[in-house]
């Protein structure tokens, strides 16, 4: 069988190349309390998008420094008794997708919220100065900073106070939750859920953001991780920090985070990944200690794969 990264045996004992900060759980936990004592002032705006079995809205609420996050918001009508939810997490530049995409699970039953990150495609705030799109970078954002004032840190907290947000919902039972995303929608539910014990089930396909110094050495610092060579030829052209960016960069790996995870996983991934390697995505997931599975596809990259949304509709309803 053709190879691009190491053989599935090697690969599901692989446990991952980016050191990680002797401070990454005092790092996670203050920034958990950061969020929780943020007022989130939700707010909930009919949308223009009406269905006859789903009651939909723009919700809204302020993130860990201020920025004022989006999310779309779905939930059936007239429920006997509470609802499970469903949170959906999108790829990296792009948005919460259309209302279409949400009515299965809505039609099943489930509420559904959907994220805007910040600074991508959606509409959520990027209080770094302007509103909407700052597209990409955002991986190295804040790289030169100090830890807390990292971009991507700012966006795994947007999850878990979104997951808590949905929970504490009247209409929620907290108890049944679900994340779901592919590339950095899949990563996005890993750190969503790494920081939210609370959520029951994940369905990450290909996740991003794993293993930085697995992708650099494989020469795969392009497409999506492009930024990270950007960032050496513009700021550490001799490599004379390569040590310290990659402990730095530790800090938003959920290789390191994916140990808190207490809900059950399945995980896709395409062994012929050139995008997130899949030696990347292993390292997270080999560290991962609640139930959890693995959906292969060897033949397949960084592209839709087959009958991958009906497999994560049937784990999913299982929470019904």
């Amino acid at each position: 069988m053709p190879m691009l990264d190491m053989p599935l045996k090697e690969l599901q004992e692989f446990t991952g190349r980016n050191p990680r900060p002797s401070d990454m759980e005092p790092f996670w936990d203050a920034a958990v309390a950061e969020m929780n004592a943020v007022d989130p002032a939700v707010e909930l705006v009919p949308a223009q998008f009406t269905t006859s079995f789903a009651d939909c809205f723009d919700l809204w609420f302020t993130g860990v420094r201020g920025a004022r996050i989006h999310a779309k918001f779905l939930r059936p009508k007239n429920p006997v008794g509470k609802v499970p939810a469903i949170l959906q997490f999108h790829g990296y530049t792009g948005h919460s997708g259309d209302w279409f995409g949400k009515l299965a699970y809505a039609a099943a039953g489930f509420a559904v919220a959907a994220l805007d990150c910040r600074g991508q495609g959606g509409l959520s705030e990027d209080v770094g100065g302007v509103k909407g799109n700052t597209h990409n970078g955002h991986i190295i954002r804040g790289l030169g900073d100090k830890p807390e004032n990292m971009l991507m840190r700012h966006i795994f907290l947007d999850t878990a106070q979104l997951a808590k947000i949905v929970m504490d919902m009247p209409e929620v039972d907290g108890t049944r939750v679900g994340a779901m995303g592919g590339s950095q929608g899949g990563a996005l539910t890993v750190a969503c859920a790494s920081l939210e014990p609370r959520i029951n089930r994940l369905f990450p396909v290909f996740p991003f953001l794993c293993d930085y110094k697995r992708v650099w050495e494989m020469d795969l610092a392009k497409d999506a991780y492009q930024e990270l060579r950007t960032h050496f030829r513009a700021f550490d052209p001799r490599h004379e920090r390569e040590d310290a960016i990659f402990e730095q960069l530790g800090y938003i790996d959920l290789q390191h985070l994916s140990h808190r995870i207490r809900g059950e996983v399945k995980m896709a991934v395409g062994l012929m990944d050139n995008i997130c390697p899949p030696s990347s995505q292993f390292a997270m997931y080999n560290r991962i200690t609640s139930k959890k599975q693995t959906v292969i596809y060897p033949d397949f990259g960084h592209e839709g794969l087959p009958d991958v949304d009906d497999i994560s509709f049937a784990f999913m309803k299982e929470l019904l």
